[in-house]
């Protein structure tokens, strides 16, 4: 590597020599110092270091010099050698000389001739530990500069995959399995207290029959397309699609009902709108605790909910189609509600589920009913409950009545019906 080389130009040769032993003194062997007597010259010396890759700490010029003055001279320099600071020899420099040098030739400092030794060897070895320490922190910055760029193209590549596997494992799904650890591994559970929803597309065998099979996947995914929003709306997620199927988790009962409603309204309103297949959609939601955890093998692992509060939140969306209900809902999840008066329910049954002894109560949520339909049903609550109470308690005359009553005010209140075919039966 070629040593720096600092500069001095001066037109005087006894102020050269001075300059040249002066710098010998306190730079040592470790820089090569160069005079020049005319600034023409010193400009092309400049040139021929800088092609060949040689530093230029320092230059200290004269200002009063025959042919080119010394404040011209220096910003030339600048321009031929931007880092290279600069001192001027000035015995009569004026106020817009030493202006200019400032302002156009990086001048660090002006010397008044003659100067004084202690002066100069302070001067010099400030300007040029100055000029390596900023040549040291501008490599240092295109490093960085170079690092920060590297890392911003891999964030954004990390983030293309996470955008990928996002769309496989939801990422609230993550959240929820890895509160106590901060990474994921084959086998990995937890439990959790969660509402579980099921949405399931009513006859889907059948509408399935009438559709070429382009048609069919595209109408199963615009129904996943219609009802996700609202999932999301409301803190949900989609742990997987089974079919025509879409089993969600919350971690709010409260956000689950409001999401089931508005997915039946949008449905409704599809259903009006559309020039779709009519279909019906039942949905149901269960509150308990579920083992959410990793199931697979060592290169293909999933994620994953089981448990019983599953298996009876799907096999209550089965009733629906019983019912006649687009939206049922346990005891449990009814009790677990935050603001329960921000729901019109009305309880309908005990049913018996699979996988379960003991039979579990049922709500119907009425607000996921066509207007109209929701308030016949709140137009007989009362005396659909009353019917109940006489049912309950073997008083069939009585809970006949009341129940026929209720379909006179209410003809498409198939549960009213139900309960009327068991007397009956």
């Amino acid at each position: 590597m070629k040593k720096p080389t600092i500069l001095c130009i001066d037109d005087e040769k006894i102020v050269l020599v001075s300059l040249k032993e002066q710098l010998k003194r306190i730079f040592e062997e470790d820089y090569y110092i160069e005079t020049v007597d005319n600034g023409e010259l010193s400009l092309e010396i400049v040139k021929e270091l800088v092609n060949e890759d040689v530093d230029i700490p320092l230059v200290i010029a004269d200002q009063v010099m025959v042919g080119m003055k010394g404040d011209e001279l220096l910003a030339h320099i600048h321009t031929i050698s931007p880092r290279t600071l600069t001192v001027m020899l000035t015995g009569q420099a004026s106020a817009e000389a030493v202006g200019n040098a400032l302002n156009k030739g990086r001048l660090y400092r002006y010397l008044s001739k003659p100067w004084e030794v202690e002066d100069l060897t302070l001067t010099a070895k400030e300007a040029v530990h100055s000029y390596f320490q900023s040549k040291t922190l501008e490599k240092q910055n295109t490093e960085l500069q170079a690092i920060r760029e590297e890392l911003e193209a891999t964030n954004k590549m990390l983030k293309r995959k996470i955008e990928v596997f996002n769309k496989f494992v939801p990422a609230e799904f993550l959240k929820l399995l890895t509160l106590e650890k901060d990474y994921i591994e084959l086998g990995q559970c937890a439990e959790r207290t969660l509402s579980v929803m099921f949405a399931d597309v009513h006859s889907f065998t059948l509408i399935a029959e009438s559709l070429p099979l382009t048609e069919i996947f595209e109408f199963i995914n615009r129904f996943l397309h219609d009802i996700s929003p609202f999932i999301k709306k409301y803190n949900g997620f989609i742990d997987k699609f089974v079919g025509d199927a879409v089993m969600a988790l919350f971690s709010n009962p409260d956000d689950a009902v409001r999401a089931a409603i508005e997915i039946q309204q949008c449905i409704i309103t599809k259903r009006h709108q559309d020039d779709l297949l009519p279909y019906q959609v039942g949905i149901s939601v269960h509150t308990g605790p579920v083992m959410i955890g990793t199931v697979g093998v060592k290169h293909h692992m999933e994620t994953t909910a089981i448990g019983d509060t599953v298996n009876v939140a799907s096999h209550i969306e089965n009733l629906t189609k019983v019912y006649k209900s687009p939206l049922l809902i346990t005891q449990a999840t009814a009790n677990s509600l935050r603001e329960p008066s921000h729901f019109c329910l009305r309880n309908i049954d005990m049913a018996t589920v699979k996988g379960r002894q003991e039979p579990l109560e049922l709500f119907e949520v009425l607000d996921a009913f066509p207007e109209a339909l929701k308030k016949k049903k709140l137009a007989i609550l009362d005396l659909f409950q009353q019917a109940r109470t006489y049912y309950a308690e073997h008083h069939r005359l009585m809970a006949k009545k009341l129940f026929t009553q209720c379909l006179e005010i209410c003809p498409e209140d198939q549960i009213s019906r139900i309960y009327l075919s068991r007397i009956e039966g």
